[in-house]
């Protein structure tokens, strides 16, 4: 009887190990595609390489950066973004080579199908910007739903 009851108990924690191990390699996979949607979306999308279809593939389109405004929130859709960002990639004086910016992932938490990071950008040495982006997976895939950030 002793035997069966430890068995029966030994088998119970090697299935939880089991079961454990397999959400934490999940949620590592998770996080994998939460940072690779955020670095060609966003820091090369947006940033290095100023490109606004990489911007509209990886961003919800009800994404908006969302700002104080006084007691009021600002909130800056994806779409005049993107545009801004062709724009800015469209005048004669852009060269790429001078728009090298670095980031750091400070933070990437995901549960499930939600997931938050938090990500610092950096320009010539010198942090610009502290960003908190908002992410949800879609039946698509992953997008990135909201930012709220901090410049230095």
């Amino acid at each position: 009887m002793k035997k069966t009851v430890f068995t029966f108990f030994g088998m119970l924690a090697i299935a939880g190990l089991f079961a454990f191990t397999y959400v934490e390699v999940q949620e590592n996979a998770a996080e994998k595609e939460v940072k690779e949607l955020i670095l060609k979306s966003y820091v090369h999308g947006a940033f290095n390489e100023l490109n606004p279809d990489a911007m509209r593939k990886g961003f919800h389109p009800d994404f908006a950066i969302f700002s104080a405004d006084g007691e009021k929130i600002s909130r800056y859709p994806i779409d005049v973004w993107a545009n801004g960002v062709e724009k800015r990639k469209n005048k004669p004086d852009f060269d790429p080579a001078k728009n090298k910016w670095d980031h750091n992932f400070a933070s990437v938490d995901v549960t499930g199908g939600s997931a938050s990071v938090k990500i610092e950008l950096f320009n010539k040495g010198k942090h610009v910007y502290t960003d908190y982006l908002s992410l949800l997976k879609f039946d698509s895939g992953w997008k990135i739903v909201a930012k709220v950030y901090h410049k230095h």
